[in-house]
């Protein structure tokens, strides 16, 4: 068994800038492989996650329900199952090679506990379930533009002063810090602000979490992408994505976890 992909449950969400957010959030999922098909596993919290990983080798491909393997080492993806998608490093600089390009778009703000803040783009009905998926706590919708095209280069022109990534080790450090709101109203302050909005993923983190890559444990939450387990009295924050490619044992690991320094603050 494989796991191929992953569900953040954000995708039932459509936004407009006037009606605001709708739709319902679903717990996140992993995709796993077996035999060439695909079946979902659902992490609510409270779910027991009991996996040994194994080898980690190309996710292959799949259409949701199908799964072709493939034992390529390199992972999660080998040359011949690499993602093409034109928008990963586009910055305005296209013919609008995708019927997606062609959309309304939103160029956001998005803020990380305690004072991390990134811009970004994306389809407009798409905003509410991209600001989940990347677990932003805070977050402001500060222009709508006719397509993609016009959305990247805005937001090239925003990242001159303001980052457009934001590394995951970043967003795990801050998971128990409380939000720098001066730091983020003052950010705002330079934009002419359509919509701003507020996210509560359930967790209440006394101590910083251990980032690691395990799928053994007590779910105790998730954002965006970020697992949140609980394993022999540590919580460890688990990225989905780095999960992508192992080959999985049933039974718990009996690997020794350390929970770390970074965990007593």
């Amino acid at each position: 068994m494989q796991v191929v992909g992953y569900d953040t449950g954000y995708a039932g969400l459509s936004y407009d800038p006037a009606e605001g957010t709708t739709g319902a959030v679903e717990p996140p999922a992993l995709l796993l492989a077996d035999d060439g098909s695909v079946h979902r596993e659902r992490l609510p919290p409270g779910h027991e996650l009991a996996y040994t990983l194994g080898e980690r080798h190309c996710v292959g491909s799949f259409d949701g329900e199908t799964h072709d393997a493939c034992d390529a080492g390199r992972a999660p993806y080998c040359g011949d199952h690499e993602s093409d998608w034109p928008c990963a490093r586009c910055t305005g600089n296209c013919d609008l090679p995708i019927d997606a390009c062609e959309q309304e778009h939103a160029v956001y703000l998005a803020g990380f506990s305690p004072a991390t803040f990134k811009v970004g783009v994306t389809r407009l009905g798409r905003l509410a379930t991209r600001l989940r998926e990347q677990g932003a706590d805070h977050a402001a919708h500060v222009h709508s533009v006719s397509d993609g095209r016009v959305a990247r280069r805005l937001e090239r022109e925003i990242a001159e002063s303001v980052p457009d990534q934001v590394r995951t080790a970043r967003k795990v450090a801050g998971l128990n810090r409380r939000f720098d709101l001066d730091a983020w109203w003052a950010l705002l302050g330079e934009f002419r602000v359509v919509r701003t909005f507020e996210f509560d993923y359930g967790l209440d983190l006394g101590r910083r979490p251990v980032q690691e890559v395990l799928a053994t444990g007590t779910v105790r939450g998730a954002k965006g992408r970020l697992l949140l387990l609980e394993r022999n009295g540590g919580t460890f924050a688990v990225d989905l994505r780095d999960l992508l490619g192992y080959e999985l044992r049933p039974g718990a690991t009996d690997r020794d976890l350390q929970v770390g320094l970074g965990a007593f603050e």
